[in-house]
């Protein structure tokens, strides 16, 4: 299974590869994303999906089109985390919503989100024109704390957008997560903590008895799952927003050898340096400030900034799904509150790479990576900005959706004379 969904994500960024065209995007300041490396009058070649080369100045190959960058922004394409793209188009559809499962679902931290992921869903393109390229999706509900096994995609055409199937496996330990199993925290973490127990490594064992226990083995899709958090192949991404939920997130990457990020995190900052000394990121919503319920009365707008200080990873959401193409504006908000502009897009960009696992080939403008590459007007993070060039995995797509061709058709109106 795992080797035929990579064989299916790589032939589809191949054929959308394969389809691209040449392309150097020259005289735009470039920021690299390493570090705080900006060039001036940039030259970017792009060939088969990748970056061939970033410099300042130089000629142009033959064979190549152009993008005129001069006195633009350019950078490496934006990730939204924490989303459920392809999965959900109207939530409150009578229909199915791939987001969420029923209680009824069966071993739900097995569930694979590539095997519902929706290409057409209108969705997309409302995000990718904003200079969002990539998203790590994954389910929001499942009737249990377990969330199943999401996805890293590209927002780019073609009829697969899987970049890295089962990323990670997603864990509500929140209130209202508590409330819905059980009742009381003491119950959902003490499931969780069995259920990791079961899946961990266990101590070699002699010949005789690695045979015996072959015969007594029976297959158990739910520990085969969270075994691949011990091997490194996935993140446990952890939803919690109170400090005393955060501080048992802490003891848990404590407890186990495995990869943690927390999610939400609304009073992160009052554990910043604990999280940091415990090399666990927090996936964040930066305008995140009035409290509302009993487990978020530390949110504060300083969140991002602080955590920044303190050392921590962050990566940054908009508010849902629908609203995922809004993360620049939030960066800028985070900017105004204290987080230095360089690590506000680095929570669009190498943060998200690193948290899950993409950061060899996105991320960054460098020869070799993944040709994710956007010019824009001006800042990105400011709100009179635009993505003016969005470049997914080499190809340049139409900036072109849903609610664009809505303006056009009705920014102008013939009125009938009664009316004029």
């Amino acid at each position: 299974m795992k080797t035929f969904l990579k064989s299916v994500a790589l032939a589809g960024l191949v054929s959308g590869a394969a389809a691209a065209d040449k392309i150097a995007i020259t005289g735009g300041t470039a920021f690299t994303m390493n570090g705080d490396e900006r060039i001036e009058n940039a030259t970017i070649l792009v060939d088969g999906g990748k970056i061939e080369a970033v410099r300042s100045g130089g000629s142009v190959p033959a064979g190549y089109r152009v993008i005129d960058a001069s006195g633009k922004w350019v950078t490496p394409g934006l990730m939204a985390s924490g989303t459920q793209l392809g999965l959900v188009e109207v939530s409150l559809s009578g229909g199915i919503v791939d987001a969420s499962a029923t209680a009824k679902a069966k071993d739900p931290v097995t569930i694979d989100v590539t095997w519902a992921i929706n290409p057409d869903s209108t969705l997309i393109p409302i995000t990718r024109i904003e200079g969002i390229t990539r998203a790590a999706t994954g389910m929001q509900s499942t009737g249990d704390v377990w969330l199943g096994q999401g996805a890293v995609i590209h927002l780019g055409d073609g009829y697969d957008l899987t970049v890295r199937d089962r990323a990670f496996i997603g864990l509500n330990m929140t209130g209202s997560s508590a409330d819905a199993n059980g009742g009381s925290r003491a119950v959902i973490w003490r499931d969780v903590i069995t259920a990791l127990e079961k899946a961990e490594p266990q101590p070699a064992m002699a010949d005789d008895d690695k045979d015996e226990k072959a015969k007594e083995k029976k297959p158990d899709p739910v520990k085969d799952t969270l075994a691949r958090l011990f091997s490194g192949e996935a993140t446990l991404v952890v939803a919690a927003h109170r400090a005393a939920d955060i501080r048992n997130v802490i003891k848990l990457k404590s407890r186990f050898d495995i990869n943690i990020a927390l999610m939400g995190g609304a009073e992160a900052w009052r554990e910043a340096a604990a999280l940091a000394g415990a090399g666990i990121p927090v996936i964040l919503n930066a305008l995140d400030n009035l409290p509302g319920s009993f487990e978020t009365l530390g949110a504060t707008q300083a969140n991002a900034a602080r955590l920044h200080a303190a050392g921590v990873t962050i990566a940054l959401v908009g508010r849902g799904t629908h609203n995922a193409r809004l993360m620049p504006q939030y960066a800028g908000n985070a900017v105004a509150n204290g987080l230095p502009w360089s690590a506000a897009m680095a929570a669009m960009t190498t943060g998200p790479a690193e948290i899950f696992g993409i950061a060899d080939s996105y991320g960054t403008l460098a020869e070799g990576m993944d040709a994710d590459i956007v010019v824009w007007s001006g800042d990105p993070i400011e709100l009179d900005t635009a993505a003016e060039h969005v470049m997914i995995v080499g190809e340049e797509i139409d900036l072109v959706s849903r609610q664009t061709k809505l303006r056009d058709r009705y920014k102008e109106l013939s009125r009938s004379p009664a009316f004029r």
